[in-house]
């Protein structure tokens, strides 16, 4: 059967065919079932001739294959994307465990079938998600963030628990570059809520505190900004990691020092655009110093960590 491949042999009890052998095995009209694990949309643009489709990824993929083949002792052939997905490996190991007694992956997927020469339903093209390899691409030029779509998350803790809540953005804007993105975003520090006192007495307490000169001082600096001098790709990302590297700085409570994050940015459906980036920031580099050990000692129950975990999403157009 070859070699095994690390990305595609997540199971000893997987068994593998080559390309040639299942092209053998068309040829003699052998009973088989092929089954193609990819998505539907992929599927319907090319796939190998003869297969049905149960994605792998979806909850009801043991349901789609039980409607293919009701029979558990029928040969099952699975085949994914490449050799670099663990798509019908992950089917076939599923398959195992319910029962089905014999189950084959196809080796290297149908990108192995194509560079085989062997023939193909549909488009003999790698789908658009592969061919982008993880970058964002869009028109190039100024785009306006929309405050009402985007959001900026807090998480702030100490010793007993901690505290999440959310930040508007008042105004932002990118300026989209080939292979560079920058922009400037201004957050409304006076729109600071929480989240998981609601309905509790002490919520409106919290809120006035972290609006108070203890934290971020909003009667005096009601605005903070974040100035991004640029945004570069990172290499060769996967889709499921961050693509940028966002560099730049947060001027916050009348203090400006400079901040870099990854950040992940791609098209929604309608053609806008999303950066999402979760981060840690230390708050007393902007002269945020309560309840830091740091500069206060026996604090007791008034202990603030340091560090404050930030959530941003950004919807553009």
């Amino acid at each position: 059967m070859g070699e095994s491949n690390p990305m595609e042999e997540s199971s000893a009890e997987v068994q593998w065919v080559e390309p040639r052998q299942l092209r053998e095995w068309q040829r003699q009209e052998r009973p088989l079932i092929l089954i193609d694990t990819l998505p539907k949309e992929i599927f319907d643009w090319r796939s190998i001739p003869g297969a049905q489709n149960a994605c792998v990824y979806e909850v009801t993929f043991p349901q789609q294959v039980a409607a293919i083949v009701p029979d558990k002792d029928k040969q099952i052939i699975l085949y994914g994307s490449s050799g670099a997905s663990r798509d019908a490996g992950t089917g076939a190991e599923k398959l195992l465990r319910l029962g089905y007694t014999n189950v084959f992956a196809l080796r290297g997927g149908v990108a192995a079938w194509i560079d085989s020469g062997y023939p193909l339903r549909g488009e003999d093209v790698i789908p658009p998600e592969r061919s982008v390899l993880g970058q964002f691409r869009v028109e190039e030029g100024v785009h306006r963030v929309d405050p009402e779509k985007s959001v900026i998350f807090w998480t702030g803790r100490n010793a007993n628990g901690k505290h999440v809540g959310t930040l508007k953005l008042s105004k932002g804007e990118v300026r989209l570059e080939k292979n560079n993105i920058e922009g400037s975003f201004e957050i409304d520090m006076t729109s600071i809520k929480n989240i998981d006192l609601e309905g509790d007495p002490l919520q409106p307490v919290l809120i006035s505190h972290l609006m108070s000169d203890d934290f971020f001082f909003a009667k005096l600096f009601p605005k903070a900004v974040f100035s991004m001098r640029s945004a570069r790709p990172t290499a060769s990302p996967a889709l499921s990691l961050p693509n940028f590297l966002a560099e730049g700085t947060l001027e916050l409570r009348g203090v400006r020092a400079d901040l870099t994050f990854p950040v992940t940015v791609g098209r929604l459906s309608d053609g806008s655009f999303s950066a999402e980036a979760h981060f840690d920031i230390d708050r007393t580099r902007w002269n945020i110093l309560y309840g830091s050990s740091r500069f206060f000692e026996h604090l007791g129950m008034h202990l603030v960590y340091d560090l404050i975990s930030i959530e941003i999403k950004l919807v553009g157009r």
